[in-house]
């Protein structure tokens, strides 16, 4: 039986379709990934979390779901918005059905949607508050539903999707990461682990002395999602430790060590999210193609008079994709080096996190 979806925005449209995954209503920020596969890596990475995702590929779900694929414990985005949902997947890994996967984790989900004409919205209006309900419910409900939602930057996410408690990966190797989780993928822990680097996991809010007592070689501020400005305490943990270890950020975490040197953070009107953003290196001119999610970014302006300068730009709109102190061992990239989903381009950051440690 196909039941009927519908989706608003908090400018009054509604958007009708077929529903799958659970039913139910959830509210978010919709915003799109461009790429034409990793719909499971996407729907896990805790930087989705508090936004209903839709991905302009129009055919979703062809290969199933592996849990091999995840980048969280399950899903982390509040919907998921697609032209197409493939009932037949098709791919030796696959463990079941893309709406059997939103139903198991109580995620709704809408296909029929012109994905492209709401693409096309977002870029020219900026990303919007939204409501999607699998479930009956009347327009203008669901219309005040999106409106009446509080704003991303006015929501605490991190402490959503980070460890509760601190663990401990790759015990034995001589060299250890300590990593601030403010939503980290799994492929940012595993690709230390391939280089026989140990991590030290720790929950955002975990203070500078308590870190240290892990006996770190470095520090690691990872992704995650939301407003980095009010994530107050891992930026103090970055003023904190600035002058006692290499610092490290991915994502959110560049954001966040740029805060602590009083850079200045805006929100983007539709950010990057997708699998093919090129970004150019200042320092050599090479052009990689990368993999990115955040909707905010680093104000260029602000860099000018502090002790950090541009490394990397985006060159689609010159936003910063890179950062570095001028004398300390800190630097940052915006993109996601560790991929999942994307291409691994730029995996070699993790090589310099490692030489940046043996090196201090």
């Amino acid at each position: 039986m196909v039941t009927e979806a519908k989706l608003a925005l908090e400018d009054g449209t509604i958007i009708k379709g077929e529903g799958f995954g659970f039913e139910t209503v959830k509210t978010g920020e919709v915003v799109f990934a461009t790429g034409m596969t990793g719909y499971v890596e996407s729907l896990t990475d805790p930087s989705y979390k508090g936004q209903i995702l839709m991905v302009t590929y129009p055919l979703q779900g062809n290969y199933g779901i592996s849990q091999k694929w995840f980048q969280s414990d399950g899903i982390k985005a509040e919907g998921f918005i697609v032209r197409e949902e493939n009932l037949q997947p098709s791919h030796n890994l696959s463990e079941k059905s893309i709406s059997d996967f939103l139903g198991e984790y109580e995620i709704p989900g809408i296909s029929g949607v012109d994905t492209r004409a709401l693409t096309i919205k977002i870029r020219k209006y900026g990303t919007m508050k939204g409501a999607l309900s699998t479930e009956e419910i009347g327009d203008q409900e669901l219309i005040e539903l999106a409106r009446d939602q509080p704003s991303i930057e006015e929501i605490d996410l991190v402490d959503k999707v980070c460890v509760d408690k601190p663990k401990i990966f790759g015990e034995n190797y001589k060299y250890t990461v300590a990593v601030v989780d403010c939503g980290i993928k799994k492929n940012s822990v595993d690709a230390l682990l391939r280089r026989e680097v140990g991590v030290v996991l720790v929950p955002y809010d975990t203070k500078f002395r308590e870190i240290l007592d892990y006996g770190p070689d470095a520090l690691l501020v990872s992704s995650g999602p939301g407003d980095p400005t009010r994530v107050n305490e891992s930026i103090d943990t970055v003023k904190k430790l600035s002058e006692r270890l290499p610092i490290c950020g991915i994502c959110l975490g560049q954001q966040i060590i740029s805060l602590a040197f009083n850079a200045k953070i805006y929100k983007m009107k539709f950010g990057h999210r997708g699998i093919n953003q090129p970004v150019k290196d200042l320092d050599t001119g090479k052009v990689s193609i990368t993999s990115q999610n955040h909707g905010f970014a680093i104000e260029p302006s602000s860099i000018e008079d502090i002790p950090l300068r541009i490394t990397q730009t985006n060159l689609n709109d010159g936003t910063v994709e890179g950062i570095e102190h001028k004398e300390l061992p800190i630097a940052a990239v915006q993109y996601h080096p560790e991929a999942g989903p994307g291409p691994h381009d730029t995996d070699n950051n993790f090589d310099k996190i490692v030489k940046m440690m043996k090196e201090y």
